[in-house]
């Protein structure tokens, strides 16, 4: 099976990305096996004659900095912290994103700035290469001091402690590690802090969010391209003219998009009756491409923090420097995924008006998309269903990272919130890749009503496509399971 070596290499978004979907191995390269054994016996030889205390090394946590602790005494220092920073409540993380947390955590560890052993990092490898995913519960980081709570329940497992889900089944950790011959890893000094300190359960929402983010605005645009189609709409908002005179990149690639996917179309060039079209269709170039924009800055944003290291104090070898500083704060990452949140919720704003429009009795096309309403209800209750979503998606997008309450006896007294604000972006991905699919379902629907004549080719092999998973409605039906379908067929397809 083909690896992906962990090194000092920049990791892309688009790199994950092909690491989860092609399910590829991790090994840590001889280069970061070295950089990591080297932080680890520098740190070692720097306790052998402290000069003066160290944070997290050789003294408590937070407020407690000032505390020191015995030699003897710091293994179970780092074990402690690992036992009572493991407060995590709420909702399970999705298998999804722990796979991210261990992969961006294992990258983090390997740049040598962070005083773990070899054998630390290579047992998260192990979890990771077998499918071993500790339970992580969503709430209980305030995205600052690092994800502190849920990376605690990921390094549980480490030391034969909390739960992990293996081949579908939640089992005590001490089981799966007996099972596997593994010996639970022992912690040195500062071992603890650096798996708890970091930004890892923030970040592996963000990008899991990124990579989805651009899934669902090439969706957009094919089911915004089918819609237009369908409501009978206009092609020369689209031209590049336009767009040149107010050339924000995304707005331009919207436009340029939308014509290839509408070329060859026998729809679009009809000779129209109505002068223009509502701003749900006539305005997607601008919509669609402020969010393209959006996701753009925030992928950037990304790529630099799953390229960093973010746990605390910082370690220099080479330098002969151990700084406790800050870059476990989430606010870098906080700010960003509030706005991919506000993006990505403007996707589903913009097609639920076009699904009204699409069931409104205009155009030509039948009230609520069936040939006899009035007996039947159709296509009405959908676009309640999408009204819903959209307006749950508006009160998640207030920012969490406005938000800070202090901690640590005040020792902490500015937080990001990040993790809310990453939690919060997870439920806007999917509730606005619910609202597409119900835009989906009701486009297919309505352009049926224009036959025989034909859109283009790229639009009618989507059609194709979906008509194998969701029929034609010709008469009132049980319709959940067709928008349950049209959810899985967008989350298992990629757009045209």
């Amino acid at each position: 099976m083909e690896l992906h070596h962990i090194s000092a290499e920049h990791l892309s978004v688009d790199r994950v990305r092909e690491i989860l979907d092609n399910h590829l191995r991790l090994a840590l390269s001889d280069d970061a096996c070295r950089r990591i054994a080297r932080c680890r016996e520098y740190l070692d030889r720097k306790m052998e004659n402290p000069e003066r205390p160290v944070y997290g090394v050789t003294t408590g946590f937070g407020s407690l900095c000032n505390i020191s602790v015995g030699r003897d005494e710091l293994a179970q220092l780092q074990k402690n912290l690992v036992m009572s920073h493991a407060c995590g409540t709420g909702e399970r993380v999705p298998s999804e994103i722990v796979r991210l947390i261990l992969l961006l955590k294992i990258q983090s560890l390997s740049y040598g700035h962070s005083g773990v052993q070899v054998a630390t990092v290579e047992r998260l490898i192990d979890f990771y290469n077998n499918d071993i995913l500790p339970v992580i519960y969503q709430q209980g980081s305030l995205g600052a001091s690092g994800d502190l709570a849920p990376l605690a329940h990921m390094s549980l497992p480490l030391l034969g402690l909390g739960q992990v889900e293996y081949r579908g089944e939640v089992r005590e950790a001490a089981e799966v590690l007996a099972e596997m011959g593994w010996q639970p890893i022992g912690l040195q000094s500062k071992e603890g802090l650096a798996l708890l300190n970091g930004t890892q359960f923030m970040s592996a929402y963000g990008v899991w969010s990124v990579i989805e983010a651009e899934r669902l605005s090439a969706w957009a645009d094919a089911i915004g391209a089918l819609s237009l189609e369908a409501f009978d709409g206009r092609i020369e908002p689209f031209c590049d003219e336009v767009h040149l005179v107010r050339a924000h990149k995304g707005q331009l690639a919207t436009a340029r998009n939308f014509r290839r996917l509408l070329e060859g179309s026998e729809m679009i060039p009809r000779k129209k009756e109505h002068v223009q079209d509502p701003y749900s269709f006539r305005c997607i170039p601008q919509v669609h491409g402020a969010s393209k924009d959006t996701i753009d800055y925030v992928k950037q944003v990304l790529t630099t923090e799953i390229n960093s290291a973010t746990d605390n104090p910082t370690v220099f070898p080479d330098e002969d420097m151990v700084v406790s500083a800050g870059n476990f704060h989430g606010q870098p990452i906080a700010l960003a995924m509030d706005f991919l949140a506000i993006a990505v919720a403007e996707l589903g704003n913009i097609a639920e008006r076009r699904i009204y429009k699409l069931i409104s009795g205009t155009r030509g096309l039948p009230s609520f998309l069936v040939a006899r309403p009035g007996l039947n209800s159709g296509f009405m209750i959908p676009q309640y269903a999408a009204a819903s979503i959209v307006s749950q998606s508006k009160g998640l997008c207030m920012p969490a990272s406005v938000d800070s309450i202090p901690s640590s006896q005040g020792q902490e007294d500015h937080v990001s919130m990040g993790s809310n604000a990453a939690t919060k972006l997870y439920r806007v991905i999917c509730n606005t890749q619910r609202v597409l699919a119900i835009e989906l379902f009701n486009a297919a629907q309505a352009f049926e009503f224009r036959r025989p004549v034909r859109t283009s080719p790229v639009l009618e092999q989507l059609l194709a496509d979906y008509r194998r998973h969701v029929p034609f409605v010709e008469d009132d039906t049980v319709m959940y399971p067709h928008i349950e379908t049209s959810v899985e067929f967008l989350r298992h397809e990629d757009a045209r």
